[in-house]
């Protein structure tokens, strides 16, 4: 897979965090080599948070991200320190970018102790290395309101070690290589060696994958997880087979060897269940993702709770991405109708997509998720949280699909030998 169609979800995503006028923006800039972000003197010219997939050596396929100041203001402002926040629950290292010549201030500790309490890996730039000298001198002849910020940088020392910290400069250039080099440093430590299914099969078993192609589907193309899937078994050197549900049952037939795993697309469960052989494995796109990127044992416990939904009860339909939806879209036509028909219950379906995910679950009986695959693991690990927090049972499409046609433990089969699969019977 080249560079360029690295998908975003399988990239380390880098946060550049801090106050207005920080230079969060020339800072990015500097670290992408491009005009990415409008920079200016006037602060909260970020409005929004930016992004950019580019090639960070030698860590590989990154996505940069600036983001607007914490300290922003008005109405406006707290909608993008919103945003900024949710950028944060989803990046894998940060950035906090600080003016070195106004030092640590509130809103710098506050994140630092934020960063340290998540354990995620950050570095803190004190940028305009070039003015500080300058500023010192200053700040050493000008004592007034200084006392707070220096009471700051005390407090904040516990936890930003020296290590973290490095002093550059965007208007010199000064030590943004060396930026970089640590970051890619960072980096390499939250990279992961999980597999979709390659640790599931051998070199030259068969695996067919079943893709059916509706008014859903998109035109010319394989999604993203039956792309990433494909690409999962052809590195473990396994031998992949496309088709289509239609054409399953003669695809088994002409293949000449027992496929090793078939993994179909959630929508047809039941019909491609009643086509493939006991024998033979069987799972889907949507639960695979469910074990890359989640917790398998949370999301099939709740499959479950759809036993317990009551007349009036609310469900959350929430998506990782937007798309135009069509008649028969999956998640808001097809799982809702199904859930209804199979528990003959009168249910309210609210449905959220993209960055989109209410903290405030308390009014749903169940979440049901999409597989996740635009989604980082940061991101529907925290989604997970939120739901475990809200005491709301929570599962994805796929196991959804596999409980309702009664065939989620054999959708499992195929993980009970991992170690890291504990199934809840």
């Amino acid at each position: 897979m080249s560079l360029n169609s690295t998908p975003s979800s399988e990239r380390i995503h880098i946060g550049f965090f801090g106050r207005r006028n920080a230079g969060k923006s020339s800072l990015v800039n500097a670290v992408t080599g491009q005009d990415l972000a409008v920079v200016s003197d006037v602060p909260g010219t970020t409005t929004d948070p930016v992004k950019k997939a580019m090639e960070l050596l030698p860590l590989g396929p990154v996505v940069i991200i600036d983001t607007p100041g914490l300290d922003d203001e008005g109405m406006l402002g707290e909608l993008r320190i919103k945003k900024t926040e949710e950028i944060l629950k989803g990046v894998h290292l940060a950035v906090v970018v600080v003016d070195a010549t106004v030092g640590i201030q509130t809103e710098d500790e506050a994140l630092i102790l934020q960063l340290e309490e998540r354990k995620l890996p950050y570095i803190i730039a004190m940028n305009k290395a070039d003015l500080q000298e300058k500023y010192e001198n200053e700040k050493n002849s000008q004592k007034v309101s200084r006392s707070g910020q220096d009471k700051n940088a005390s407090r904040i020392m516990q936890y930003a070690i020296e290590e973290k910290k490095i002093s550059v400069s965007t208007f010199t250039g000064y030590n943004i290589n060396l930026l970089k080099e640590k970051l890619a440093l960072l980096g390499k430590g939250q990279q992961t060696d999980k597999r979709i299914v390659a640790d599931l099969i051998e070199p030259g078993d068969a695996v067919v994958l079943v893709v059916p192609i509706d008014e859903a589907a998109p035109k010319g193309r394989l999604i993203l997880p039956q792309q990433q899937t494909i690409r999962d078994i052809l590195d473990v050197g396994a031998i992949s087979v496309v088709c289509k549900d239609t054409e399953l049952d003669d695809t088994l037939k002409k293949l000449g060897v027992k496929p090793k795993l078939v993994i179909t697309d959630s929508q047809v469960f039941g019909k491609v269940s009643a086509i493939v052989p006991d024998d033979i494995l069987l799972t889907s796109f949507s639960i695979l993702f469910a074990r890359y990127k989640g917790n398998l044992d949370v999301l099939v416990s709740g499959a479950k709770a759809l036993n317990k939904l009551q007349n009036g009860d609310k469900i959350l339909m929430a998506e990782g991405c937007t798309h135009h939806r069509q008649c028969g879209d999956i998640g808001s036509v097809k799982i809702p109708t199904l859930i209804r028909k199979t528990t003959g219950k009168e249910l309210i379906f609210d449905l959220t997509s993209g960055g989109d995910f209410p903290e405030n679950l308390k009014d749903y009986a169940l979440i049901i998720h999409c597989g996740g695959c635009t989604l980082t693991e940061q991101v529907m690990q925290e989604r997970l949280r939120i739901c475990g927090e809200a005491g709301v049972p929570v599962t994805n499409y796929g196991m959804a699909l596999a409980h309702m046609n009664g065939i989620l433990e054999r959708s499992m089969k195929p993980f009970e030998d991992m170690e890291e699969i504990k199934l809840k019977r």
